[in-house]
């Protein structure tokens, strides 16, 4: 009697919670879009570096309007929106810091490290506030602006800073076509950063 009375109980219970479970739900209908650097070391190549030569790449600071995975859209000189049906597969701060590493592993020779792994040999370390990453819809643009600060060893008064930026065109405000314009406007940046630290 006691089992089929906790039985009786636990039906009720358990029939609301069957329509809170989802397993293997729908799909986002929202596009995710992400940016690859043009250049990157071949799988297997060994880098073996001389002391001090690496680069810790650390996640750059940002704008609030960028502190989400949407793509900021500006019209005018104070309005922000954002663009329709598509956002990142990741915060910007993070795919840009990636895309600049490879970039710049792949241009200077020079080892890109973590800010975890800079503890085994703590050379070069790039920071910087990435300033605009989205679409200036008065020019028909995509925009990144990058303020780098490199430091160099461990003297932090041994640095310097250097404003990036980079100005693609948009064919359409749309999320396939601001993704290229966008991802070739980092990569554009991303050179210039790398030719500028050097081997």
């Amino acid at each position: 009697m006691k089992k089929l009375a906790l039985l009786l109980l636990a039906g009720p219970l358990a029939a609301p919670l069957g329509g809170c479970v989802s397993i293997g739900g729908k799909p986002p209908k929202v596009p995710f879009i992400t940016i690859q650097a043009a250049e990157q070391i071949k799988p297997g190549d060994l880098q073996t570096p001389a002391s001090g030569s690496t680069v810790t790449v650390v996640f750059p600071t940002v704008p609030h309007e960028l502190a989400t995975t949407r793509v900021p859209v500006h019209s005018g000189a104070n309005d922000v929106s954002y663009l329709k049906d598509a956002q990142w597969v990741e915060a910007p701060p993070r795919l840009f810091a990636r895309l600049v590493g490879d970039t710049i592993s792949a241009r200077t020779g020079r080892p890109v490290l973590s800010y975890r792994q800079s503890q085994v040999d703590p050379g070069a370390t790039l920071s910087g506030e990435l300033r605009s990453f989205g679409i200036d819809a008065d020019t028909n643009e995509a925009v990144v602006q990058f303020d780098a600060l490199l430091v160099k060893g461990s003297d932090p008064a041994a640095f310097q800073k250097r404003r990036f930026e980079a100005r693609v065109p948009v064919t359409e405000v749309k999320p396939a076509p601001v993704a290229a314009a966008l991802n070739q406007a980092a990569n554009q940046v991303a050179v210039e950063v790398a030719d500028w630290i050097g081997k």
